[in-house]
């Protein structure tokens, strides 16, 4: 794989041009910026999903953005990659009062080699695997969540039955499961007008974890994608997922942050 001219692709299809998940939601391009706007009924989803900018334009922008949403009443998301223009994006951000969230890993691969990387990756004995039927109830995967990371994932849930119902065709939802409850869960989106899929999730409970349940959800989201006929897997891999992901053949290409804004008052 190229990955200089896969990044190049990564950026025009999954950034610049590609449309929202959901009906209503508004794609605004003001000069260098790409800026998505949710439906108000949502409380997340509106943000800056691409920039051109330099050291000259970036801080006037950046205060354009603030101020947009802030007229609107809105919080929104600045979702920053490290090869983006100017280097120290991230500084100006944080003094324009977004707040840094975590830093993660952008992994691309090609979905040809990974799936042949995978072509024989299996659970352990006594885990399934199934990929979830539309409307489904998702109540294993908040409680794998909850088990997980101690927090409330209602707003993952509740996204994630959005997203089926506005298009079962552009999620596909996976789990592991083992004595009776969901151990491993993950899911890939479908971008249409691109040749990606992301892969998403892969939560596993810590019993269950370093017995190649992970790397058998990518196997079969990776043979999904290859399945429509898709060129690339993009992941946005945590420290745990990031060396699995390079063994099977993806690339780490960049790094990815999210800035947040909200309103002080809010």
């Amino acid at each position: 794989m190229n990955t200089a001219e896969t990044l190049a692709r990564f950026d025009a299809q999954m950034r610049r041009d590609l449309s929202p998940p959901h009906a209503g939601w508004r794609v605004e391009r003001v000069g260098p910026v790409v800026r998505w706007v949710s439906p108000p009924d949502l409380t997340w989803g509106c943000g800056v999903q691409w920039t051109d900018l330099d050291e000259d334009t970036a801080d006037g922008v950046i205060a354009e953005q603030v101020s947009y949403f802030a007229g609107l009443g809105r919080p929104f998301e600045w979702k920053t990659f490290g090869h983006d223009r100017p280097a120290d994006l991230g500084a100006r951000l944080r003094a324009a009062g977004l707040e840094a969230q975590d830093e993660e890993a952008l992994v691309l691969g090609d979905v040809a080699e990974v799936a042949a990387a995978t072509a024989r990756a299996a659970p352990p004995p006594g885990v399934t695997l199934r990929c979830l039927d539309s409307g489904e109830p998702l109540d294993g995967i908040a409680a794998l969540q909850f088990a997980v990371t101690g927090g409330d994932s209602a707003w993952l849930i509740a996204d994630l039955r959005q997203e089926q119902r506005a298009d079962p065709s552009a999620l596909s939802i996976h789990v592991a499961e083992a004595e009776g409850q969901v151990v491993c869960a993950a899911w890939v989106r479908f971008h249409r007008g691109t040749e990606f899929a992301s892969l998403w999730g892969g939560s596993t409970l810590p019993a269950w974890r370093r017995r190649g349940i992970y790397r058998s959800l990518v196997a079969r989201r990776a043979a999904q994608a290859r399945e429509r006929g898709l060129r690339y897997l993009q992941v946005d891999a945590s420290p745990d997922s990031r060396p699995i992901l390079v063994r099977l053949g993806m690339h780490v290409v960049s790094t990815t942050t999210p800035y947040l804004w909200s309103s002080p008052s809010s």
